[in-house]
């Protein structure tokens, strides 16, 4: 059975656009032109997506984000409610930066709390998770946990968003799927 894309009547999608299968675009949301939508996404309602951003597959991205120009998610990323997005570190109304964006990436499988803010030029690791309301200023490692504002380093997550208890030789396995992983000098390397 072909899966199609959904786009609800009041959604806008500014022509051209890359919308793979499967994506379901809601109500009130915005595309620009020259944007990519990977497939199997799902984009709420009031979701905002600049030209030249690019969305992996199965992403999910909640109410009343606006994903702006310079923004990069990779697939199985998660973007909870109200999450902001920056791409100019110092806006100024009456000056004009766009040559000054700075990119953020957020990379495979990461989580990204309600309410979180990201500020631009920083990269969000594979599978790690951004706390609710966390404030991002500086990069974030793979599977790393991080909360507060400015975030802050919490503790380790494994690839299911388990949070991870590491013994005194450096391994840890998820309570969800018995997978495995190791603690190196603050990387987390799973062992198959």
């Amino acid at each position: 059975m072909e899966t199609k894309t959904y786009i609800h009547e009041t959604a806008v999608v500014d022509a051209p656009c890359q919308i793979g299968r499967g994506t379901k675009i809601w109500h009130f949301s915005h595309l620009m032109a020259n944007c990519t939508i990977g497939e199997d996404c799902n984009l709420g309602q009031n979701v905002f997506v600049a030209a030249g951003v690019t969305i992996g597959n199965r992403v999910k991205i909640q109410n009343n984000v606006s994903v702006y120009e310079g923004v990069t998610l990779e697939d199985d990323v998660f973007v909870g409610p109200s999450v902001v997005f920056t791409n100019v570190v110092n806006p100024r109304s009456g000056v004009i930066r766009k040559n000054e964006y700075k990119p953020t990436l957020v990379g495979q499988g990461a989580t990204i709390g309600a309410n979180a803010t990201i500020v631009c030029g920083h990269r969000i690791g594979r599978y790690a998770f951004v706390g609710a309301g966390a404030v991002i200023t500086c990069d974030v490692r793979d599977y790393e946990l991080v909360t507060g504002n400015p975030a802050r380093h919490a503790g380790w997550m494994s690839e299911n968003g388990q949070k991870l208890q590491f013994n005194a030789e450096g391994f840890a396995t998820c309570p969800a799927t018995g997978e495995k992983y190791q603690l190196n000098e603050n990387k987390i390397v799973k062992i198959n």
